[in-house]
């Protein structure tokens, strides 16, 4: 071997080294088990991003906070199951919160996925999300919370989706473009509530002051009302929403006024404040009450004087609603739209 292939050799072996010590380790994502009567925020903090959180069968006294992009929290079904720990040391618990998953106000949280699990018993909420994108709630069971089973604001893109809320003291699903202040609509940019079984609750499912989002292939059913859709005087409206394909059933629960609403019972769909939206194909039937909100489909003239303007009501099945099956308190000038629905009365006469 002659001195010059020798020292090409030196230097090839050299880049070689040189590029494997300058390359960075290669990071797979990771499962962390947490057992009852472990911490689930212990293992959440040490995740990773792409990371999942597994937490076997039992039952966890705790909350737990979600602030890392893309990790995915999971139980192993209705068998793990948390609730609120007897002195809360988070302040998702002080909160009143079983879960939450938070970004900021100038970052959303991307990418977490909550899975296969019970939350039951918390003051607040089950399950809640601030600042989150691209969020995926599954085959999660809220059951008595005393809010909302979930809840979210300030977010998009998300996806609830095969979950049950059942006897929870508010709405079962609440989606706000804020919970507190009061603002105009926001854009979720297409969320979604799809297959999720809605029971018991106060209301099935709130939309407040949200645009672009879809309600679609629900059971909802033994509520005081199923579906809420809310504006109020801020502007945009909400609006650009679409409720379809549900089954919205014998909502007959009564629950008693609040301080901005009147009594609650046997109303199916109601629209107040809420503009260019698409109510179609849904079976709506037993709907009965005397609230000033029963009805099948109810467009509802807003307390604070919002109207609802240019909304679709169409290919609906109604049936045993009451006092009617659609219910409009709107002018026939806003532009809203009665065509080829199944029923048999309506407030005017006429809609059907």
């Amino acid at each position: 071997m002659t001195k010059r292939h020798f020292a090409l050799l030196v230097s090839a072996a050299a880049l070689v080294g040189a590029g494997i010590a300058a390359a960075p380790p290669i990071q797979f994502p990771r499962t962390h088990l947490v057992h009852p009567g472990e911490s689930i925020q212990k293992a959440v903090d040490a995740a990773q991003p792409g990371d999942t959180v597994l937490l076997m069968p039992g039952t966890y006294h705790q909350s737990v906070k979600v602030t890392t992009p893309g990790l995915t929290l999971s139980g192993m079904g209705r068998q793990t199951v948390l609730k609120p720990a007897t002195k809360a040391k988070d302040d998702c618990g002080k909160r009143g919160n079983g879960i939450c998953v938070a970004g900021t106000k100038s970052k959303r949280l991307m990418g977490v996925t909550v899975s296969d699990l019970t939350v039951t018993g918390y003051s607040r909420a089950g399950v809640v999300a601030v600042g989150a994108d691209g969020l995926i709630v599954r085959h999660v069971n809220s059951v008595k919370n005393g809010l909302w089973g979930f809840a979210e604001e300030r977010s998009e893109h998300s996806t609830y989706q095969e979950n049950t809320a059942r006897n929870n003291g508010d709405a079962g699903l609440f989606l706000a473009n804020t919970i507190t202040a009061e603002k105009g609509a926001t854009d979720t940019k297409g969320t979604l509530i799809a297959h999720n079984h809605l029971e018991g609750n106060r209301i099935g499912v709130t939309v407040r002051r949200l645009r672009n989002l879809t309600v679609a292939a629900n059971e909802i059913a033994g509520n005081c009302a199923g579906v809420f859709l809310v504006g109020d005087e801020n502007k945009p409206k909400a609006g650009a929403l679409t409720v379809q394909d549900n089954r919205v059933v014998e909502n007959n629960k009564y629950c008693a006024k609040t301080t901005r609403l009147p009594f609650l019972q046997g109303s199916g769909i109601v629209l107040t404040g809420a503009e260019d939206s698409d109510i179609s194909h849904n079976l709506i039937a037993g709907n009965v009450g005397k609230s000033p909100l029963s009805g099948g489909v109810v467009l509802f003239k807003s307390f604070v004087g919002v109207t609802s303007d240019r909304n679709h009501i169409s290919d609906n099945t109604l049936q045993d609603n009451s006092p009617a099956d659609l219910v409009n308190q709107e002018s026939t000038k806003r532009g809203n739209v009665f065509e080829h629905n199944s029923c048999a009365a309506s407030k005017p006469a006429g809609l059907c």
